[in-house]
């Protein structure tokens, strides 16, 4: 029997896959894990349409079952009014622009056994 994951493990995991998804989808990721003293944006994704640019600042959740509820339900209002200052300072200390940011949510149950499920919510709060 294979040895449990760690925590770490099936959150790189997990990244791994909201990336893969992201850029299934035709965005291009721009930066993972970034962290200041606010704290951290799992990834930063640009996706390009007729409008101009638009900023995708993602954070991913991932469980190895549902034993605690979906990954979603651990995204609270608070985390992502953090995630939208930590866009803020990203962008000024990257000196970047957009014609739009969207903050995104990407929920990822790796069950041991089964297919990944993924679970990607744009535009949260």
């Amino acid at each position: 029997m294979p040895a449990a994951k760690s925590k770490k493990q099936i959150g790189v995991r997990g990244e791994d896959l909201a990336c893969a998804e992201l850029e299934r989808q035709g965005m291009q990721v721009l930066e993972r894990n970034w962290r200041c003293r606010l704290g951290e944006i799992d990834i930063v994704a640009a996706e390009a349409d007729a409008t101009g640019l638009t900023l995708v600042f993602c954070e991913v959740k991932c469980r190895s079952g549902l034993g605690f509820g979906h990954p979603l339900e651990a995204i609270t209002f608070t985390k992502m009014q953090t995630l939208r200052q930590l866009a803020a300072v990203w962008m000024r200390e990257h000196r970047m622009k957009a014609s739009s940011i969207r903050l995104d949510a990407i929920g990822i149950v790796l069950a041991p056994g089964q297919e990944p499920s993924l679970t990607h919510v744009r535009a949260v709060g």
